[in-house]
């Protein structure tokens, strides 16, 4: 009988084809770089083919390489649903759910509600990885995660979503600004301000540019942060304005920094959702998720 490749092996390629590098895709793998290394030496055995271009800097992968990658994506996909047919028979909200999120909504949704679903649902382990929307939806496409919580509007594809919450934006400023201590902030009084914004590959970037009418040319001669706590320290040294989601408020982000915080004038807000893949078998239960979400968020 052939000797068929193994599922990790194919993990193995997809990390690899997707990162380039040896050391990132072994990381994404939880393995050393070594043990990767001798899964694809023993991967291209088994096909009779090499699959990379190995060198000093860099790897490339081979035209047969890119080809088997794309299959063996389709192939972990299909066992990850195999997966899921073997749980339809436990109880919803058991077992194990990988759960991804970004890093504008982690921080200050998590300790909400994950204290509320370990005492709703005792017999659910989740984990968690945080990333940015576009990699977080493609490990999600991959099968690698179960269901995400992201932010709308996104272009999310064929992914089913389940909208939780309307997160409603509000200007935030230095105590000592014109604007500080408003009732309500017209769009047109933050032209001519100094709109921070988050660096580009967060969501909350394009949503706030979208907000304020500005386009993308306009923000790159803007200070861009990496994080929203940093974009808040920012504002608190009276460098500039910006736009912060009333969850991070909620979550005490600005306490102490002497921040003035006012609505707009239009009523401004993000979406924050559940998304899954709509081909999962787990559907009803990511629904059950996004209903206790709803119920938790509420409150």
């Amino acid at each position: 009988m052939k000797r068929l490749p193994s599922m990790r092996q194919f993990q193995y390629l997809v990390a690899l084809a997707d990162t380039q590098h040896f050391g990132r895709a072994a990381e994404r793998c939880f393995i050393t770089q070594s043990t990767l290394s001798a899964g694809i030496r023993d991967l291209e055995s088994a096909l009779g083919t090499p699959i990379a271009e190995r060198s000093n800097r860099r790897v490339l992968i081979t035209p047969a390489g890119l080809k088997i990658a794309e299959r063996a994506r389709a192939l972990l996909r299909d066992a990850e649903e195999i997966m899921e047919l073997a749980r339809v028979g436990r109880a919803a909200m058991t077992g194990e759910m990988r759960l991804g999120v970004i890093p504008t909504v982690g921080p200050f949704l998590l300790p909400r509600v994950l204290p509320k679903l370990r005492e709703r649902f005792p017999e659910l382990t989740v984990y968690l990885r945080e990333e940015q929307s576009a990699p977080l939806l493609a490990r999600l496409e991959a099968g690698e995660l179960d269901v995400a919580v992201i932010a709308l509007p996104y272009d999310t594809g064929d992914l089913a979503i389940d909208v939780v919450l309307e997160d409603e934006f509000l200007f935030a400023c230095h105590r000592t600004h014109a604007l500080a201590g408003a009732a309500e902030i017209p769009l047109e009084a933050l032209e001519g301000e100094h709109l921070m914004l988050l660096e580009e590959g967060h969501c909350l970037r394009g949503h706030t540019l979208d907000v304020c009418g500005m386009g993308d040319a306009r923000a790159r001669e803007q200070f861009e942060a990496s994080s929203l706590h940093t974009l808040v320290q920012m504002v608190a040294a009276g460098i500039g304005v910006t736009l912060i989601p009333r969850l991070a408020v909620y979550a005490h982000i600005t306490r102490g920094t002497g921040i003035s915080l006012s609505p707009l004038a239009v009523r401004a807000a993000r979406g924050i959702g559940l998304a899954w893949r709509q081909t999962s078998l787990r559907e009803e239960e990511f629904r059950l998720l996004a209903s206790t979400l709803r119920e938790i968020l509420s409150d």
